[in-house]
This record gives C-alpha cells, structure tokens and sequence, in this order.
C-alpha cells in the first residue's frame, strides 16, 4: 500500500487482529490492491479539486469542461467525463497529424539513404536500403498520450458503467496510433502552436492522468493500481499559473520553481533554490514567494515554511516575501525577522469557497504580490536618480 501512497500512514488500529488505522497524508484519490479498495478524499469538496485542476490546464476556458461535478465523493469517476468529452472536443474534425521521421530498410530509396547503417549491416548490397525518411501520420506524440490516457484509465476499477463505455468508444479512433514509450515514466512535453493548439486542454490532463495512475506493483500474486493526485503540487500550480494569469505575466517573467534563473543561497553556488513563484525584470528578481497546502489555523504550520521564504528572501536580497497557505481562517500576519532585515508576510487563500470567490482572493493576492514587486521597482528608481 505505501509503495502506492508513500504519505499514507499505517499503523496496527485497536480492536480485532488485522484492524488499521489509515492517516492519509496530501495524497488523494483511490487504491486498489487485489481485491481491497480505498477511497482518499481530500479535505476540499471533489467539485473545487477539479476547479483547480480544470483552470490550471484551461484558465480562459476551465467553465467549459464537463467535469461530473454531481460526484462529491469518487475522484477517479468525477474525473472521466471531463477528459472524454475534452478528447471529443480535439478529435472532432479528425486526429491532429505531422511529420514524423522514420527510419526503415525498403526495397527502394524513399528519404534519404542511410549510408553508414548500409555498410555496417548490408555491406553496401542493395537491395534492401537504410533509409530515413519523414512520414505525414496520426502517430504523434500528442495522440500516443492520449491513447496511453484512455488505456490507463480503462484498466481502472472503474464503478460507472456509462464512464467505461465512453472511454472505450474512443480508442477505435486511435487504431493507427502507437504505444507511447514511457522511459521511467517520463511523459513526453509538449510545444503547442496554432496547428495543435487545440490539442491543449486534451494532452495536458491526459498527462495528470498518466502521472496520477500507476499499476502492477505486485507483491507475490498481489497486484495493485492507484490513481492518485498530491495536492501539495496541484495547489502549487494552481497559484502559480492564477497569479500570473491575473498579473498578466509571461511563463518567463512568472516562472515556477524559478526555472532557467538559476538562484542559490550560497557563493559557491551548490544549495539551489527554487521558489514556487517569483517575478523577475531584466534579469533581477522583484518578488518571491511560496505556496502550502496546509490550513493555516492548524497546527500543521512548521517553522520550517518560514525558514524557507526567508532562505528565498536571502538569495534574492527582496525585504519581503508572501506565504500563502491553502486554507484556514487565520488573519493575514507578518514577521519581522531584525537581524535579517526581512518580513515574511503570510495569508491564506480558503479553497473552500465557490470558484469564482476563490479567484477574487487570487486577485487581492495579485495585488499584494504587484505591491511588493512595485516597492522593488521604485527603489531601483530612486537609486538610480540620486546616483
């Protein structure tokens, strides 16, 4: 079970021999091993899980996805119409199709020859010829992920029959599609244009849904699947791609984890950081702060999450920094750390709340992140006016 859910914990419960207490931790979603199945649901309703989830894939489109947002208690099942009816939406005038190079041995030249492959293995008889050559097909990465999307889900416990049926009406239309080759799992990203981009919303959660399942860690004749979601990383993204939307930032200028800025705590530049969202200009970083799924009235706030701003705040030589927890109804507070010079500010954004409150606190969030980022700004100016 842990090999599934390493944040689950289980301990021998009171009672009867063979009674367990379960103590989920920021994963969710549904286990199955052999014949015994478990249910984590998270401490949000499932309808604002798959907000978060549909506006982080879609932030223009997130109240057109066909979620079942009537099942408030099953992930997995809740989950399936919105990706079938996503899939519908991309295939609908055929299936996206590109070049993609192919390397073959044929009885006549197509493409270019390949010369070395032809010494090494004919010995320079021809025929049969090397050759490689670029193919105009449907066998493209964007429809092997969602083949791979709709296999992975099939071979789920899957309660609703209307849901199977749906799912397996769709492969026919992938026949002519090979199998998506998962190197440890590692699924394929994807650069979107005009031509696929309405391949977007389809891919992107196709890919959560490959990450999300996971099969066969069998233990003797035991086998088991999962398909599970860490809230800790769908609430990160969630704020990270909200904020920046709100801001009306660029992926570069907004980045997550600090990609491509290469920021660090020391001089010699070996403890790297990476915040989950800060905002640069110019190669110089205006804002940094972090995001936690923990509700912020709880005991679950570690001194550890103020450490780490702090260490962020240290790298970048900001004087503040925001911490913003998934829930709680603690009053926004800050500390006033005197030997650093810095104050770490901390509010908490209540997941709880309808949609459309939960972007309108996104966009007070916006503003306090604008505030900071322009204290950044007008110093800079005011330096370089008296210099």
């Amino acid at each position: 079970m842990q090999n599934l859910v390493p944040s689950l914990g289980v301990a021998p419960g009171s009672g009867p021999q063979g009674n367990y207490l379960l103590t989920p931790g920021s994963t969710v979603g549904s286990v199955t091993v052999g014949d015994l199945s478990i249910e984590i649901r998270p401490k949000i309703p499932i309808d604002r899980l798959l907000f978060l989830a549909a506006y982080t894939l879609s932030p223009k489109t997130w109240r057109d996805w066909k979620f079942d947002y009537g099942e408030r208690h099953l992930l997995l099942e809740a989950i399936i119409p919105g990706f079938v009816f996503q899939v519908k939406q991309a295939i609908r005038r055929g299936l996206l199709q590109g070049y993609r190079s192919r390397e073959e041995t044929l009885a006549g030249v197509k493409g270019r020859i390949r010369f070395d492959d032809q010494l090494r293995k004919r010995f320079g008889i021809v025929p049969p010829i090397e050759v490689t050559y670029d193919d105009y097909t449907e066998d493209i990465t964007e429809n092997q992920i969602l083949r791979a999307a709709i296999e992975r889900l099939t071979k789920l416990r899957i309660r609703n029959q209307q849901h199977r049926i749906s799912l397996n009406r769709l492969l026919p239309s992938f026949e002519r599609v090979a199998d998506l080759p998962l190197a440890g799992n590692a699924i394929p990203d994807i650069s979107y244009s005009r031509l696929n981009e309405h391949y977007r919303p389809s891919v992107e959660l196709a890919r959560l849904i490959l990450r999300a399942t996971s099969f066969d860690l069998a233990h003797g004749r035991v086998r088991s699947s999962g398909f599970l979601i860490d809230m800790n990383k769908l609430f990160e993204d969630f704020l990270v791609v909200a904020l920046r939307e709100t801001l009306g930032l660029s992926l570069r200028a907004f980045p997550q984890n600090a990609k491509t800025k290469r920021l660090y705590l020391d001089e010699d530049r070996t403890v790297r950081l990476e915040p989950d969202f800060s905002w640069w200009q110019e190669g110089r970083c205006l804002f940094v702060g972090d995001a936690k799924y923990k509700d912020l009235s709880s005991k679950e706030i570690r001194h550890n999450d103020l450490y780490q701003l702090l260490a962020y705040l240290t790298a970048t030589n900001l004087p503040s920094g925001l911490l913003v927890y998934a829930a709680g109804k603690g009053s926004t507070n800050s500390h006033w750390i005197p030997l650093a010079g810095k104050t770490l500010i901390v509010q908490n954004l209540d997941l709880t709340r309808s949609p459309d409150q939960v972007l309108a606190a996104i966009g007070t969030l916006a503003g306090e992140v604008r505030r900071l980022a322009g204290d950044q700004v007008s110093s800079k100016a005011k330096l370089q006016a008296s210099a």
